[in-house]
C-alpha cells in the first residue's frame, strides 16, 4: 500500500488539473464524500466539486493568478489574486482540508469585480 500524498503534493497537482479546465480531472483530487462551501451554500461530493470550480473558471477564464498559501498539517489557508480578461477579483480566500491523500473539504470565497485600467495595465 502506498503513502497517501501530502496536501503540498495534492494542492500542485490541483493547480496542474485546475490549468486544464477539465472539470472531470480536477475533481479526482477530492474525496467522493468532499464538501465545497460557499456563500451561496454548500455544494456535496464531486459533482458538487465540478459544480463551483466550473463557477470560478467561468468567473475568471484565462486568468493570471497570484496565490499565498500558507498550510499547516492538513489544513491549507489560501489568499488569491487573479486577473481576467474582464474580470479581477482581489480579496480571493479558500481554505482546504486534507484527508487520505485528497481534499475532503473546501471554502471558497472572493469578490469579482471589472478589471481596473490600472491592474489591466500590470497583467499585460
Amino acid at each position: 500500500m502506498s503513502t497517501p500524498r501530502t496536501p503540498q503534493e495534492v494542492f500542485a497537482d490541483h493547480g496542474e488539473r485546475l490549468g486544464t479546465g477539465d472539470l472531470d480531472l480536477i475533481s479526482e483530487n477530492y474525496t467522493e464524500d468532499a464538501v465545497f462551501l460557499t456563500p451561496e451554500g454548500v455544494l456535496s461530493g464531486r459533482a458538487g466539486v465540478r459544480e463551483g470550480i466550473g463557477r470560478l473558471l467561468a468567473d475568471l477564464p484565462d486568468a493570471a493568478w497570484q496565490l499565498t498559501p500558507r498550510f499547516a498539517a492538513d489544513v491549507l489557508f489560501l489568499q488569491w489574486t487573479a486577473v481576467g480578461a474582464d474580470h479581477e477579483v482581489t480579496d480571493g480566500v479558500d481554505t482546504f482540508v486534507f484527508r487520505d491523500g485528497r481534499i475532503s473539504a473546501q471554502t471558497v470565497r472572493y469578490t469579482l469585480s471589472p478589471r481596473t485600467t490600472e491592474r489591466a495595465a500590470l497583467a499585460q
